[in-house]
């Protein structure tokens, strides 16, 4: 090993260290609370899969719960059989994190029923640059729980494909082909962020090196175009798509392309955290810590669940306390900072309470979420991208507290 290698080995690993004294400090009283949450995932997925088979016992593996509305005790379904819904990972990474933490081979037999459903979009030409999510939540999950080499090979074979939407001119992977007309330009969201993973993880595990250097480009680009001087995000970035050049930011999810979208904050937070555990480029590290700072200072003091959009003081948007509240986590690892493991703990004990918890009113986890508020979209809703990052941070807090 080189000097540079051995610094860098010993420093993370003592970072490594540093976080795990944190999280075990929990005390006796944390740790209950954890199991008895997990036990509750584990009884909301029993519910849903019970839902599900109906009268019938049989359950159809083409639809997939989505939501639940605000007078509804019921999922909704959407068709897991065409790529134009984004949220069709999500429950297959339900029942992955389900299984983790319960080792019941029902609930992996099922997971694994979920997910190969979805395993044609990896070699389709892509919709958009949700295949990400969607192989991430899924595939991924199911990879890292079961080493699964026919996993493997559906995410290279995803990564290449949703690469094709990289356009090198702009340094950033197209995020609604369908929209190029109506933006005038090629668009990127802040979302793309979270998709970025899917790149970085197969040029890790076989796949091209440029695999890589597009994420990379996608997140340097991302970092100077589509933030404000204080930290807070855009949600779309429009540019030229033959010269390349930025063109303008608006919003299509938020109150004004002035505000503050609090889910678009949410995502950029778990993604330059998630770019620095890929890379270690201290700029990722740096730049996680400013947009998580831009966030938490705008959070209202009483539960650190934001509304919708920061600049609105009506509908909360649980979902985006769900996406922090697990980045805050593997945050506080990759820092050893204490306060972000403290800010992700107030979240997620707000989002196992009354009156986000679900309980047995509904199959789902959490309840308050808020889709799309402009187009009226899905408010007030439970909604199942919300349950996959709320299981996903009690998982990664589980990890350390032992």
């Amino acid at each position: 090993m080189t000097a540079i290698y051995i610094t860098r080995y010993m420093r993370q690993n003592f970072l490594l260290a540093v976080a795990l004294v944190l999280l075990t400090a929990c005390t006796d009283t944390e740790s209950a609370w954890l199991r008895e949450n997990l036990t509750y995932c584990d009884v909301q997925v029993h519910r849903t899969l019970n839902e599900l088979r109906g009268d019938s016992g049989r359950i159809d593996y083409s639809m997939t719960p989505r939501n639940i509305g605000p007078d509804e005790s019921a999922w909704n379904l959407v068709s897991a059989a065409t790529p134009d819904d984004w949220t069709i990972g999500f429950f297959p990474g339900i029942l992955w994190y389900d299984y983790e933490n319960s080792q019941d081979t029902m609930v992996l037999r099922e997971a694994r029923n979920f997910t190969e459903r979805l395993g044609y979009l990896a070699h389709r030409p892509v919709f958009d640059h949700d295949l990400g999510f969607i192989m991430i939540c899924s595939y991924l999950n199911g990879y890292r729980l079961t080493k699964d080499e026919g996993y493997k090979q559906v995410l290279l074979a995803a990564a290449d494909t949703l690469a094709t939407l990289y356009n090198p001119q702009v340094g950033t992977l197209l995020s609604w082909p369908r929209n190029v007309q109506m933006f005038g330009g090629h668009n990127t969201i802040m979302d793309n962020m979270m998709n970025l993973e899917l790149l970085l993880w197969a040029a890790e595990n076989g796949g091209s090196e440029r695999l890589r250097d597009m994420a990379v480009s996608h997140a340097d680009t991302t970092m100077a175009y589509h933030f404000r001087p204080d930290f807070t995000s855009y949600h779309v970035a429009v540019y030229d798509t033959l010269s390349g050049r930025h063109l303008y930011n608006c919003t299509h999810q938020g109150a004004a392309d002035s505000t503050l979208w609090a889910r678009g904050q949410a995502w950029a937070i778990y993604g330059y955290t998630m770019m620095y555990d890929y890379t270690r480029e201290p700029r990722y590290l740096d730049f996680a810590k400013k947009v998580t700072e831009a966030y938490l200072q705008r959070l209202p003091d009483d539960s650190l669940i934001p509304f919708w959009d920061f600049s609105r003081n009506d509908e909360r948007d649980a979902s985006a306390a769900c996406v922090v509240a697990s980045a805050l986590i593997r945050l506080s690892e990759l820092t050893g900072e204490a306060r972000y493991l403290d800010r992700a703990m107030t979240m997620l004990h707000s989002l196992s309470a009354e009156p986000y918890r679900c309980g047995d009113a509904k199959p789902a986890f959490v309840q308050h979420v808020v889709g799309n508020y402009p187009a009226g979209g899905e408010i007030d809703y439970s909604i199942n991208y919300a349950d996959y990052y709320y299981i996903e941070a009690l998982t990664r807090l589980k990890a350390h507290v032992k």
